[in-house]
């Protein structure tokens, strides 16, 4: 037993079994030692790899960047699987062999070219959805605290995140993110009225009111208001000196609200070009927050390049020549050497817009470096030209009690006999009135908004007053509005010679009998007109006066007279979707006799656009058979009521009025007409459909008038 226990055997069998150590943490084989030193210093000193044998083992360098690759040394005969390291104690332990295997055969493939990029596939792969859309929606509600003293309520709600989502969520997680979104974006609002010191803080937490929802608050504070406490301009000299400055709307004192800063240097930009800068340009405005000081407030500093003071110089043209530089010249308003006014390079442009044969056309002004007068320098207006269709068809249509339908139908060639020289074919197709025209326009004729028309137009009329075959060629020149160019002062004047021939009541006969008038006139009317928009009016009024001078040859002679209306309209508008309008017409023929003067050149009342729920033409003096024969006068009164909703309106109506034998109209008998009416309003006009009754209804005057038609009745 003694000899067996000192047995290097039993030793073995006495110690704790311990694994190989394997790995990088392995212990290495302790070096032999060096003379001189102990076996211990010599395990704790000596280098693992010597430093001779180390830069021995490092293969030869060379400067040259495009020297071939070394090639790999050749592979030694691999070692048996695992080999045995002494041991301390003299025993062998196995451990594994590290060495590299064998570089196998290359793979073809590897040596293959790569496949074009432009081979692949870029359409992502579609990703299933994560979210179950059997899993039931998080709902939840949004309390906002700290901007409804500030006014942006309303503002945050228009913006919110949680307010989009509608009060639903995938799940509280979609909440939390939109709670902080609308957190920096209440931070956003506030600092955009001038607290700039403004937090704001977001939780979800589950609502005591209703367990199954979440509440998401966002808690706001303003903190200080900052105001301005300097605004400074930086620019070059102008004329007058303070100009940047004065047409900068700011002041100390002021709070720094973005809109208010933004505005003032809309308002520089605004106004320079239109005191003679056409090239300024506002830079970037720089504000200085004394966050650290007792009191809130901000250093506002803009910098401002003026660019040069300048004066009108000549038009230049490219594109497409619709115009040439001769008819060009007619549409300005300002004269060469006039200060710059970028109203008046805009006024040339909507000029040129309303001729409505261009696609695209624009007004820029353009530097010359050429001296102009008082030390401008002057700036040619380049006017880009793209041609547009000439041709358009049109039409419109109408419906009354009493007119029937009444359909009209034109095609325009506007350049035909350039510039602007226009050829328009129109065609009237009725119940109660057919009747072709052609005529020839010329537009900005000389001058600017000055129009030349030649008319020549056959027309039947059947209507009760009388039936008329009339044939007519006139000339006028006139400065119109347009619903375009809506002008303030209108006027026309011009000659007519009309041919007709007509059925009129012969009250010495007492029967209906033909006659042919031949008549000469020379009509004009002037206009003024403070409304706010041609079709549709909302507020100002209108001032027409007409007076034809006339003479006729037929039914007994030759007879001079004269035709005289005026007429006033008013628009107020109470609200914006409430306006009420009134209008008042009186006219007067001097000169003749009624029986003397052609029926058709007779006053009428009654129809669409007079005295609503009598019959067109069907108010004033009759004859034995109950058919109207007109006079020599007319009054007409009509009040509105407009109110308006989104696209729709509704327009209670008031008419009066009457036509007499007399030269002068009578403020007694009057006739009244009174309904409702629906429009539909469209970018062109509104539509008007309206139904009237009259209120003093006379033997055969129908119960209800209907009309429709494109426009206001006035």
């Amino acid at each position: 037993m003694a000899l067996l226990a000192q047995a290097p055997a039993f030793a073995q069998l006495q110690q704790p079994g311990v694994a190989p150590a394997q790995g990088p943490d392995a212990p290495r084989p302790a070096a032999p030692p060096t003379p001189g030193s102990s076996p211990a210093q010599a395990d704790e000193n000596a280098p693992i790899v010597p430093d001779s044998e180390f830069t021995s083992a490092l293969p030869p360098l060379t400067n040259d960047l495009n020297a071939p690759l070394e090639p790999l040394p050749a592979q030694a005969p691999t070692a048996p699987a695992t080999q045995a390291i002494p041991t301390p104690q003299g025993e062998g332990v196995a451990t594994p062999d590290t060495s590299l295997a064998p570089i196998g055969p290359e793979d073809p493939q590897l040596a293959q070219p790569l496949t074009p990029l432009g081979t692949f596939n870029s359409v992502p792969l579609e990703t299933a959805e994560t979210q179950d859309k059997d899993a039931p929606d998080i709902r939840y509600t949004v309390e906002v605290t700290g901007l409804d003293k500030l006014g942006l309520d309303d503002e945050f709600k228009s913006l919110s995140s949680l307010k989009e989502g509608g009060g639903k969520a995938a799940n509280a997680t979609q909440v939390a993110a939109r709670a902080s979104e609308d957190e920096r974006l209440a931070v956003r609002l506030m600092h955009s009225l001038g607290y700039y010191d403004a937090t704001a803080t977001s939780r979800t937490e589950q609502n005591p009111a209703n367990s199954g929802r979440l509440r998401a608050i966002i808690a706001a504070s303003p903190g200080r208001l900052y105001h301005l406490s300097s605004v400074t301009v930086q620019a070059g000299p102008t004329v007058p000196e303070d100009l940047v400055r004065r047409e900068l709307p700011l002041k100390v004192g002021d709070p720094i609200e973005a809109a208010r800063i933004q505005g003032a240097e809309a308002n520089v930009s605004l106004q320079l070009p239109r005191r003679g800068y056409p090239f300024a340009k506002v830079g970037e405005r720089d504000i200085l927050l004394e966050d650290q000081s007792p009191d809130a407030v901000g250093a506002y500093t803009l910098p401002v390049d003026t660019g040069p003071r300048s004066s009108f110089g000549q038009l230049t043209t490219v594109g497409d020549p619709v115009f040439g530089l001769d008819h060009l010249n007619v549409f300005p308003r300002f004269k060469s050497g006039q200060l710059y006014n970028s109203q008046l390079t805009d006024d040339l442009r909507d000029a040129l817009v309303g001729t409505g044969l261009f696609n695209g056309v624009s007004v820029e002004p353009q530097r010359t470096g050429r001296p102009g007068p008082d030390g401008t320098e002057q700036v040619d207006l380049l006017i880009r030209q793209t041609k547009g269709p000439a041709r358009s068809l049109a039409g419109e249509g109408g419906y009354s009690t009493g007119q029937g339908l009444r359909l009209t139908g034109s095609w325009t060639h506007r350049n035909l006999f350039p510039p602007e020289g226009a050829l328009i074919a129109s065609v009237v197709a009725g119940t109660q009135e057919q009747g072709v025209s052609g005529t020839f326009r010329r537009s900005n004729a000389g001058r600017r908004d000055r129009t030349f028309t030649a008319i020549a137009s056959a027309d039947h009329s059947n209507y009760d007053a009388f039936n008329a075959f009339t044939g007519t060629l006139s000339v006028r020149w006139s400065y119109d509005s347009t619903p375009i160019w809506q002008k303030r002062f209108t006027y026309y004047y011009g000659a007519e010679l009309v041919g007709t021939n007509e059925s009129v009541f012969d009250f010495g006969r007492g029967e209906r009998v033909r006659r042919t008038y031949g008549i000469a006139a020379l009509p004009g009317q002037v206009q003024f007109d403070t409304s706010d928009n041609l079709l549709n009016p909302t507020k100002g009024y209108r001032l027409k006066l007409n007076l034809s001078p006339e003479s006729a040859v037929g039914g007994g002679g030759f007879r001079p007279y004269a035709r005289t209306m005026v007429e006033g309209t008013y628009y107020y508008g109470v609200s914006p979707s409430l306006v009420i309008a009134g209008r008042a017409r009186a006219g007067s023929i001097v000169g003749i006799s009624r029986d003397n003067l052609a029926p058709s050149r007779r006053y009428y009342g009654g129809g669409g656009g007079s005295v609503r729920g009598y019959g067109f033409q069907r108010l004033g003096p009759f004859d034995p058979n109950g058919d109207p024969v007109g006079g020599r006068s007319v009054n007409e009164f009509s009040l509105e009521a407009r109110y308006r909703f989104g696209n729709f309106g509704i327009v209670p109506f008031l008419d009066a009025g009457n036509s007499y034998e007399s030269s002068l109209p009578k403020g007694s008998d009057l006739r009244f007409g009174a309904g409702i009416g629906g429009r539909f309003y469209t970018n062109f006009g509104p539509l008007r459909l309206d139904v009237a009754t009259p209120l003093n209804k006379r033997e055969g005057d129908g119960r209800i008038a209907l009309y429709i038609s494109i426009g206001q009745a006035f």
